[in-house]
């Protein structure tokens, strides 16, 4: 192998040493099983529009963050792999990969740390990536900012996307924003002494997380029924040839965002025409009431 190869393979490689590619063993299905299978029996998820979801090749699930960004996406995962016996890759946050043991699992299990060396790295692979925009402002937003996506400056997935050639499948999830209140977003005065430790961390001040509550006041969340939703791929190729980069970028996420945002339309209506919603419609529904 010549040294230019060599170095086409190492700029190709992951961070911290986690494999391009992952061949789940049937021990690794059953620990997804087991660690999403009390989310899927308190949220009764439903899903729509997984045929959309391609069976090969590259693919770039871009989707909107909830507050309970670690709850929602893996049952989503999950049902991509049960239905299509495809792995989605996830990107994680430095936090979780800085773990070592923590690090050895999430590799196991296709997460990597999320940056964008990865995701175009597994996407030149031929994986399906799941990426998150808002990243965590939109993951500690404040009263009033349900289900909005807050993407200002955010083009870097489409960068990626036009680079590699991958279709964008929009992916919805409502639901999370539901499960718990947020008594205090991170921008009112009560919070100030969290908001300094976390600006002392060096993390932007945007990043501290709302005070919220679940079941009355404690952090149980409340059992609301999570809906997910697959749109229609979006064909990036249109933007491959373009002369301004970042022009063609900044385009192709307002085309991925109006998807989105359809998307999301779409299961907040079909939420709100739910009977079986809540815990107690889910009930009352499986007893004949």
């Amino acid at each position: 192998m010549s040294s230019n190869d060599n170095q086409s393979t190492e700029s190709r490689g992951l961070t911290d040493g986690a494999p391009l590619h992952v061949e789940l063993t049937d021990i690794d299905r059953r620990v997804i099983e087991l660690i999403t299978a009390p989310s899927r029996a308190w949220f009764s998820p439903r899903f729509y529009g997984l045929e959309n979801f391609p069976l090969d090749g590259p693919v770039l699930l871009v989707g909107n963050h909830t507050l309970a960004g670690g709850t929602d996406a893996p049952l989503l995962a999950a049902e991509i792999l049960a239905k299509h016996d495809r792995l989605v890759r996830g990107l994680a946050e430095n936090i979780l990969i800085d773990v070592p043991i923590l690090r050895d699992g999430l590799h196991r299990l296709g997460v990597v740390r999320g940056n964008r060396r990865n995701c175009t790295a597994l996407l030149e692979q031929g994986e399906a990536v799941a990426v998150f925009p808002g990243g965590g402002r939109e993951a500690m937003r404040g009263k009033g900012q349900k289900y909005q996506l807050l993407w200002e400056g955010r083009t870097g997935f489409a960068h990626m996307a036009i680079a590699t050639g991958a279709p964008i499948v929009p992916i919805a999830m409502v639901g999370g924003d539901d499960i718990y209140d947020i008594v205090f977003d991170g921008d009112h005065p009560v919070m100030l002494p969290l908001r300094k430790a976390v600006t002392g961390l060096g993390l932007r001040a945007n990043l501290t997380p709302p005070l919220i509550r679940g079941l009355g006041p404690t952090l149980v969340p409340k059992p609301e029924r999570f809906y997910f939703s697959l749109g229609t791929p979006i064909d990036t190729s249109p933007w491959r040839d373009a002369t301004d980069a970042e022009a063609a970028a900044l385009e192709l996420q307002t085309v991925t965002r109006k998807a989105l945002e359809e998307e999301l339309g779409f299961l907040l209506a079909e939420r709100d025409r739910d009977r079986g919603r809540s815990l107690l419609g889910r009930t009352l529904s499986a007893v004949g009431l």
